[in-house]
């Protein structure tokens, strides 16, 4: 049997992607991703970043090789499950996509409601959540009343609502000043050492930096540099 703590959680077995107009994003990308780790994916615009974490998921299609997750192709995996599947994936955008009529709470509720928990649970639950993201005070206000850092912390309790295996963060710093920019990141450190993996997709080349954790580098589609302690180098 194969020690299943040792296998990797995210597998990209040499994945293409040629969209219909010939344009090729990812060429023969091979990586793996193992439960527990912080990676960073870095690259110019352009370079395959955002093409890579819409095949991881199912957003798109590889035309070429196989993305296992969770020790399942995602490639097989049918249309109407795909929102099941995606649960065990957090997610967390640069624009926060927050509800604007919905409370801090009944933002991060939303999800668990969408997923169909209980009233019990979800009243129990978020509480906890907002206290992991440090806005237990702000449960009530709604996204307006809050600061951009504020509206990403509410995003990230949002992704953890799922208890997710993975939490990706797509640039999630692009739109906050400096201080926020590290309240984000040292949360998103905080939620790797509970046991998330997460992926960080990142131009901020000072955050990478200093973060001293593994790095993967793509350019035109392929991985030029993968380091255990990398930094920022293109």
């Amino acid at each position: 049997m194969p020690d299943i703590e040792k296998q990797p959680m995210i597998s990209f077995k040499d994945v293409s992607k040629v969209y219909s107009n010939q344009t090729a994003a990812v060429h023969g990308v091979s990586l793996d991703i193992h439960p527990g780790e912080f990676v960073s994916i870095v690259g110019r615009s352009g370079a395959g970043k955002s093409t890579l974490i819409k095949m991881l998921i199912a957003e798109e299609q590889p035309s070429h090789g196989h993305i296992v997750v969770d020790r399942e192709d995602v490639a097989d995996i049918p249309a109407r499950l795909v929102p099941y599947y995606r649960r065990k994936i957090g997610f967390v955008f640069q624009d926060f996509r927050l509800l604007p009529s919905r409370t801090a709470r009944e933002n991060v509720a939303f999800a668990m409601e969408v997923a169909g928990l209980s009233n019990n649970q979800i009243n129990e639950d978020v509480p906890k959540i907002l206290r992991i993201v440090g806005l237990g005070n702000r449960a009530e206000n709604f996204p307006h009343e809050l600061s951009g850092g504020e509206k990403q912390r509410i995003a990230i309790g949002r992704a953890l609502a799922l208890r997710p295996k993975i939490m990706i963060a797509d640039e999630p710093t692009g739109n906050l000043d400096p201080i926020h920019t590290w309240d984000i990141i040292n949360l998103l450190v905080k939620i790797n050492e509970l046991g998330t993996l997460v992926i960080l997709a990142s131009h901020d080349k000072d955050i990478i930096n200093s973060l001293g954790k593994r790095v993967v580098s793509i350019e035109k589609g392929k991985i030029i540099r993968d380091e255990e302690k990398g930094r920022y180098m293109l």
